[in-house]
């Protein structure tokens, strides 16, 4: 094969993985440490079902709802944010991650009113097994939402600052993340408040 022939023809786009190379080893290094918190957790109801159970249904299904679609919602957000700044369009843009950035506070605040509720009925993450895995897996999904939420707000601000035309594949792998923090929580969600 002639060096002609590899190279792509000119006005043909050359595919590409989105975002830098790095944040997909980010995200394969979360993708196990939850994947193994998750089986941790399948094995240790699997031992003791009557505590897990008893445990899930101490929480409230409806505020658990509330945050799924707060994150969805910030996830849609930086979808368009992301079309909106692919195409140039630097207002649209800027109004969509704004979206995002306020759907992940929103969560991060609901979040926290949803521990204060648990922790006044008088659960902590010594109460049982249940509550541990409750607290750690949330909690260190909280810690995520927090970074996406302030790796969003940086963008925001630089947008606003310098424009929505450069450094399109560095909020590329930051919107890459905060979808990854989102596909955790639609299996946190089901895991610990649905499933029997």
């Amino acid at each position: 094969m002639s060096v002609a022939t590899a190279r792509p023809a000119a006005g043909e786009r050359r595919r590409r993985m989105p975002g830098a190379e790095g944040i997909w080893v980010l995200i394969a290094g979360d993708l196990a440490i939850f994947s193994l918190l998750f089986l941790s957790f399948l094995l240790d109801r699997n031992d003791d079902p009557a505590t897990f159970e008893q445990g899930r249904q101490a929480l409230h299904l409806d505020q658990g709802g509330i945050n799924t679609l707060l994150l969805l919602t910030g996830s849609w957000c930086v979808v368009r944010a992301l079309r909106a700044a692919r195409a140039g369009d630097a207002v649209r843009a800027q109004r969509w991650l704004a979206g995002g950035v306020a759907g992940g506070a929103a969560f991060a605040v609901s979040k926290v009113v949803e521990y204060l509720r648990e922790v006044d009925a008088g659960h902590t993450s010594t109460t049982s097994d249940f509550f541990m895995y409750y607290f750690s897996i949330t909690g260190l999904h909280l810690v995520h939402v927090v970074v996406g939420t302030a790796i969003l707000a940086g963008f925001l601000l630089a947008w606003r600052r310098r424009g929505v035309g450069s450094g399109l594949v560095a909020f590329e792998s930051g919107a890459l993340y905060w979808h990854v923090v989102d596909l955790l929580w639609i299996v946190i969600f089901p895991l610990l408040y649905v499933v029997r």
